[in-house]
Parts: structure tokens; sequence; C-alpha cells
């Protein structure tokens, strides 16, 4: 064969369409998650594209996706449901703290008005930023910072989604809520191990400068940087 034959072969990308709609069937709708809208921003985002190459075969499967520096892309069911809680409206401003790659900046993009993701991991930082310059559609930011810090610079935000599991949430971050606004994270134990385990995903409301907060459901999730240790305020 021809050299110049030979490299105008390529071999046909992957088409992971039915993965998605695999994902949004057999893990999310019978786990509880009806939300139209939100249906619609999973189907279209592109979990392989967020996750290391390595891993883009099992991108879909219902468990945590490792990444580097021991964070990992959040179960999908998991981030579904506790997105489901917050009640994205399109008029909304989000804050997503931890955002790593930025997958959940992405589906939360495809629910709000405008979406900045908080990450301190300068790798995960810069690919997050592209991820977003590619498929967001100018309606995600991308900041460096501590997500136990929030983003008082962009602040007040409607929805605040914490990436991970918490020891804590600093009195901050309730502070960076809109009046009616809400946060939602997965509260778990102190761990000298720090490895992630079964915590307690609450949705907190912010009423008139109050907070209180309901329990959800049961996740394990791995610990959102930052928050971890003795200080805080324990919801």
């Amino acid at each position: 064969m021809p050299a110049s034959s030979a490299a105008q072969i390529q071999t046909p990308s992957p088409d992971y369409s039915v993965a998605r709609a695999n994902m949004v069937e057999s893990q999310l709708r019978p786990n509880g998650v009806k939300e139209p809208r939100l249906i619609a921003a999973l189907a279209a985002a592109p979990r392989e594209v967020f996750v290391p190459s390595t891993l883009v075969g099992v991108a879909y499967l219902d468990e945590n996706i490792p990444l580097i520096s021991g964070r990992s892309l959040m179960q999908p069911m998991v981030l579904a449901k506790l997105i489901q809680a917050l009640d994205i409206k399109p008029t909304d401003r989000v804050l997503d703290l931890a955002c790593a790659t930025g997958y959940s900046t992405l589906v939360l993009a495809g629910l709000a008005d405008k979406v900045v993701g908080v990450e301190p991991d300068s790798l995960l930082l810069q690919e997050a930023e592209g991820n977003m310059a590619k498929y967001a559609g100018g309606k995600a930011t991308i900041r460096a910072g501590a997500p136990v810090e929030g983003c008082g610079v962009d602040a007040p935000f409607d929805a605040i989604l914490v990436n991970g599991s918490v020891e804590f949430l600093p009195e901050i971050l309730f502070s960076q809520l809109a009046e009616g606004g809400r946060l939602v994270a997965v509260m778990r134990g102190h761990d000298a191990a720090r490895f992630a385990h079964t915590g307690q995903a609450r949705l907190y409301r912010k009423t008139k400068g109050e907070i209180a907060w309901v329990s959800l459901f049961d996740a394990a999730v791995a610990p959102a940087p930052g928050f971890v240790g003795p200080v805080g305020f324990e919801f």
C-alpha cells in the first residue's frame, strides 16, 4: 500500500453516546434521578474526556474514577443525586468546589446561568480550564484556590456543590450563599487514614440568614481537599 494511502487511514473514535444513555437508564433513573434538565445535561456531558486516558473504558461505570493526587471523579449516581437536590434554576449562579477536571462543572453549566469551579491542584486546574473552553460554551469559569475558602470574588451563589466528602463546613461558605441558597456535601466522621468511606449526603439551605440541613442519603466518596481536620463548623 502506498504511504500516502496508509496515511489517510484513521481508526474511528469510539462512540460513547450509548454508554451515556446506559448510565442514565441503568444507574440514574433507577436511583431516583428524574429531573429532565439534569438528565439532559448528564446525557450530553462526555464523561470519558474527564478521566485519565487509561481509564476511558470505565468512565461510565457506577463508581468513583481515580484521577491524580488522591482525587477522583465522583460516582455518577451520587453526583447526580447531589445536583438534583440543589434544584438548580436556569438563572442560578453555582459554585463547584474541588472541581478536578471539570466534569461536574460542565454538568452544572447545562443547568445554571453561570458556574464557577474552584480547584487547588495546578494540573487538574489546567485540564479543567481546557475542558471548559471546549465544552461549556462560556458558561463556566475555573479559578485556582482553596475550595474550603469558597470564591468570595464571585459570590453570592444560589447553589454550592462540594465535590467530595468533608469533615466540616466552614462558615465562609454559608456566607457566600445568597438568601434561599443551597449547599450539598457528603459529611463524614473524622478518619485518621483519610480514606473514602460511607458518609451522609446533606442539603443545607439559607433562610433569613439561618442555616438548616436535612439528610439525603448515604454515600462513599473521596475526601474533598482541605475539608479534613478539627477546624470548622460541623452542622
